[in-house]
């Protein structure tokens, strides 16, 4: 059977699957499309999958014309049925995996959609999941589902781990470039695994086993947290000892060795950082232990937003003003720079304790043109002299490339830089991490 997927591989017959269109999927579909091979996207929402099919991209980072070129090859196509599993060779799981609200991984869409690949499974079909979890769901969640059809993994069919890399808004860094770790449940599983990605990317780094690739996702994102969480506390420290933690910062980058950059911000984002670790201790609770510096790291960077808050506070009561009655215009409520994704956003957190505190809150987002909170909706508003001057505070959160800074800082009655996108420009009503 690995034979067969070889050739087909390497003939670029392989035909292939790709369970999940958001920001790993799609990415997946267009990058195996433009190395030649027959690709089919399935998702279960309907509105996804009729854009992609028109050549729409709801991605920042996949170009509607791309999307329309590779669309015309007849090498792409789009659909929410999953009887086409029957003639696909080879399969890759992208769907979401959010915590829950006890912040316990939800690993519901894995478990349908392996279920879906389980219905369809035939001989000579190779499935990779890629959806981030905790070390062990490829093996103990979807080998046993598919086994239950009878077929035998390293025999039948062949299973394997591979964690997205993706960073949306990266422009040095897209799928194709990125090195790509596979680890499959036996060695044939493996090598195919590595193989399979070969064909569309750069670099594959095999590593021992599905458990090993899944461990690898969770150690990259735990690192990030984690150090993003020691600088989040040394901001604190430095304001309460009235140093400047960025020069702290830019000062002990100059070492060319045991440093490495990381910088404090107003929370964490995105759906890998806050939430990858998570993962990673809800698995070690069930072995007994603690996993220390995540519940810490946790708690430095959930409690940032807060800490802006305070911020604004200061920079309102040295207007004499409260919160209550005052409005506070966000600039940018994306998690980071030049992307649309709101996902666990710091914004989130610090719009709804403005609301609480009664403040009349206003956004600009051009990657963001609507925004639902629980019970209501926002709307970006565009940005000019009028709405600057109008706000009692403007809050930068989100550093987007096009804020005009200078422009921003003679036009705000006073600011709060949770970025440090106004370096550079003195001014006692700016007020920084």
């Amino acid at each position: 059977m690995d034979q067969l997927l070889h050739e087909k591989i390497i003939e670029r017959t392989l035909h292939i699957a790709l369970i999940g269109l958001g920001y790993v999927g799609l990415p997946l579909a267009t990058t195996f499309a433009a190395a030649g091979f027959h690709i089919t996207g399935i998702d279960v929402d309907q509105q996804k999958v009729d854009a992609a099919n028109r050549g729409e991209s709801y991605l920042a980072d996949i170009s509607s014309s791309t999307l329309q070129a590779l669309l015309e090859t007849k090498k792409l196509h789009f659909t929410s049925d999953y009887a086409v599993l029957d003639d696909i060779d080879a399969i890759n799981i992208c769907v979401p995996t959010p915590l829950s609200k006890t912040r316990d991984p939800d690993i519901s869409s894995i478990i349908s959609a392996t279920q879906q690949v389980r219905d369809h499974l035939h001989p000579g079909q190779l499935i990779i999941l890629e959806s981030t979890t905790y070390p062990g769901t490829t093996e103990e969640v979807v080998l046993p589902e598919l086994e239950s059809t009878g077929l035998k993994v390293g025999i039948d069919f062949f299973l394997a781990f591979s964690p997205e890399r993706i960073d949306p808004g990266n422009p040095g860094f897209d799928l194709r470039t990125t090195p790509k770790v596979v680890g499959g449940i036996t060695h044939a599983c493996t090598e195919l695994a590595q193989e399979y990605y070969g064909a569309a990317i750069e670099k594959v780094v095999p590593v021992s086993s599905a458990s090993t690739a899944e461990m690898v996702k969770l150690l990259e994102n735990t690192f990030r947290a984690v150090n993003i969480g020691l600088v989040n506390e040394i901001a604190i420290m430095c304001e309460k000892l009235r140093i400047n933690v960025w020069e702290v910062i830019d000062a002990a980058a100059t070492k060319p060795f045991g440093f490495m950059r990381f910088l404090p911000g107003p929370g964490l984002g995105g759906h890998c950082i806050p939430v990858d670790p998570h993962y990673l201790s809800w698995k070690l609770k069930t072995l007994d232990y603690t996993a220390r510096f995540i519940a810490l790291a946790a708690e430095i960077n959930s409690s940032m937003p807060h800490y802006v808050v305070d911020k604004i506070n200061e920079a309102l009561n040295e207007q004499q003003r409260s919160f209550n009655g005052a409005t506070v215009l966000l600039l940018g409520v994306a998690y980071k720079r030049n992307v649309s994704d709101v996902r666990e956003s710091p914004a989130l957190d610090i719009i709804s304790a403005l609301i609480q505190y009664k403040s009349v809150v206003m956004y600009n987002d051009d990657y963001v043109p609507s925004l639902k909170l629980e019970d209501q909706v926002m709307y970006s508003q565009p940005l000019s002299s009028g709405l600057l001057q109008a706000a009692d505070c403007v809050v930068i959160v989100a550093d987007h490339s096009y804020y005009d800074i200078p422009w921003i800082v003679s036009e705000a009655r006073c600011i709060v830089d949770t970025r440090n996108i106004t370096q550079g420009c003195v001014d006692e009503k700016i007020y920084r991490l």
